[in-house]
């Protein structure tokens, strides 16, 4: 019979062999990010240091309440049950109550020898099943099973002490797991809104305008969109070109690869080849490493050449070669890369007389010019402008914290009258300039900028005395209220705090036409 101190040896030797199992399973888990690598080495530990005879990790699925198995070993594929519901069999039944289950025999467990085991014992040889939860804050997130040798004098409370601190060990790859399947998901669901946001900001029905010109624009918009030409925009600087070029890519098939801006004109002579195709390592001075250029950028997707019209004799023979074959080399390399691009060129050039003047290549301006769309200026647009000048108001003054509700009728006039000469971007910065200052819920003429505030565009004198300032207000304030109240004199007068005959009065002296406030 073995001593008390033989006992206590025996039990110090297995609790150090214990653990050096849970340090070597905590350096197998830390090795690698692979959470099936994990818990196949945690597993093969087991085997050599445990004697386990066969054994599984099952990990939970949350969405069904179902168990898959994630890594096994001693088990016949053949027989061996891979997936699992919650409360089926006995590693269902751990995993729906969350406590261990120990069968020290597993022959008088008949589910066990059913739907579980790969190895059957015979009567030398009998098989205890020990099933741990995985568990984390009272939430199951797996199960442990092994399977050990029979033995009647088995400390089966010591085998389950080891298996939960196996478990816990456990813990750390499949919380690891977890928190990076959270996260893709996370990045995928932020991609999908943040294409969808792509898509509907840059769908060209959100483009203001809805003059007969830009009617046209939209339709020849429509046509070109989904097909691979080649668009030349064409218009005067602010007339918003590149939204145009955005709204192309978007409502296109390639609308999930990249679109490459490239402004043509601002790229200095010496740098625009290899910003264009990029450089080999070493291609010149500071070249310490290889760089893709724009063109390679865009590959499957579009390249908007922006101001195309400013490029140099010299580099319209090279980006003829790209447009024509669409392959470049880098500078200073020898492989040909070849692209798949669709190019959309923009300029407010007269590309027709710079040919004349043999500025221009005619061979790039054919290649260029397969599907041309003007667009139109603003002036030649009037309609527009209240729509777009609307637009901008609400925009600045959500993005400034401005309560500005509408725009004065005297400073829509202003507006009217004005002849843009920076289109459509000179009117979005006079808005955005008149929310700033302003400080009420109304746009007044004297919140736009001193370039709109000349005798031409607001029918004022460059001097004005003071009576004619005060009339000047007056007769803004009038208008005001005659349009928010549809031209009804009297709700008119009651809004100023005066009488209809004296509002009548007024009018009259400053000619107002009530009519245009009926409409």
């Amino acid at each position: 019979m073995a001593t008390s101190k033989q006992k206590k040896n025996s039990e110090d030797s297995s609790n150090q062999k214990k653990i050096s199992l849970l340090v070597e399973i905590n350096h197998a888990i830390s090795r690698t990010l692979d959470l099936k690598e994990s818990l196949q080495a945690t597993l093969a530990i087991l085997e050599n240091g445990y004697h386990i005879k066969s054994g599984a990790i099952f990990l939970i699925n949350e969405d069904n309440h179902s168990l898959s198995m994630a890594a096994s070993i001693g088990y016949r594929t053949d027989v061996a049950k891979t997936e699992y519901r919650y409360g089926e069999g006995l590693t269902g039944r751990v995993a729906e109550t969350g406590k261990p289950i120990i069968i020290p025999q597993v022959s008088k467990e008949p589910l066990f020898l059913n739907r579980m085991s790969s190895w059957e014992p015979d009567k030398d040889r009998e098989q205890t099943f020990i099933g741990i939860p995985i568990a984390l804050d009272y939430r199951t997130l797996g199960v442990l099973i092994v399977n050990l040798i029979y033995r009647s004098n088995r400390d089966y409370e010591a085998d389950k002490k080891f298996m939960l601190l196996v478990a816990s060990a456990l813990l750390q790859p499949i919380r690891v797991k977890h928190v990076i399947e959270q996260e893709r998901q996370k990045l995928m669901d932020q991609n999908v809104l943040l294409k969808q946001k792509l898509h509907e900001e840059f769908s060209f029905h959100n483009i203001i305008g809805n003059s007969h010109e830009m009617r046209d624009v939209y339709e020849q918009v429509a046509q070109v969109a989904r097909t691979n030409t080649t668009v030349l925009l064409r218009g005067e600087s602010g007339t918003g070109k590149e939204l145009i070029a955005e709204a192309i890519h978007y409502n296109s098939t390639r609308s999930e690869a990249p679109f490459i801006r490239v402004n043509c004109a601002a790229i200095p002579e010496n740098l625009i080849e290899s910003e264009f195709f990029g450089y080999e390592k070493g291609a010149f001075t500071g070249a310490v490493a290889r760089k893709k250029g724009r063109f390679e950028l865009s590959n499957n997707g579009t390249i908007f050449l922006d101001e195309v019209g400013d490029l140099s004799p010299m580099t319209q023979i090279k980006l003829l070669r790209v447009l024509q074959e669409q392959q470049f080399e880098r500078v200073g390399g020898t492989e040909t890369i070849t692209v798949d691009i669709r190019v959309i060129a923009a300029t407010n050039s007269d590309l027709e007389s710079l040919m004349d003047a043999a500025k221009f290549r005619e061979d790039l301006y054919y290649r260029l010019n397969v599907f041309s769309i003007f667009l139109p200026p603003l002036r030649e647009r009037k309609t527009d402008i209240l729509l777009l000048a609307d637009h901008f108001m609400l925009k600045y003054g959500r993005q400034h914290g401005k309560p500005v509700k509408r725009i004065s009728t005297p400073a829509i006039d202003m507006l009217m009258r004005y002849h843009w000469p920076g289109n459509v971007r000179e009117l979005e910065n006079c808005i955005e300039r008149a929310v700033l200052v302003c400080d009420d819920q109304v746009i007044h003429s004297y919140h736009l900028p001193p370039t709109l505030q000349t005798a031409e565009s607001s029918n004022t004198l460059n001097r004005m005395s003071l009576t004619s300032t005060v009339a000047a207000y007056e007769k803004e304030l009038i208008q005001d209220a005659l349009k928010t109240t549809r031209g009804n004199q009297a709700k008119a007068a009651r809004l100023l705090d005066i009488t209809e005959r004296i509002i009548g009065y007024k009018i009259k002296n400053y000619g107002i036409d009530v009519k245009r406030f009926k409409e």
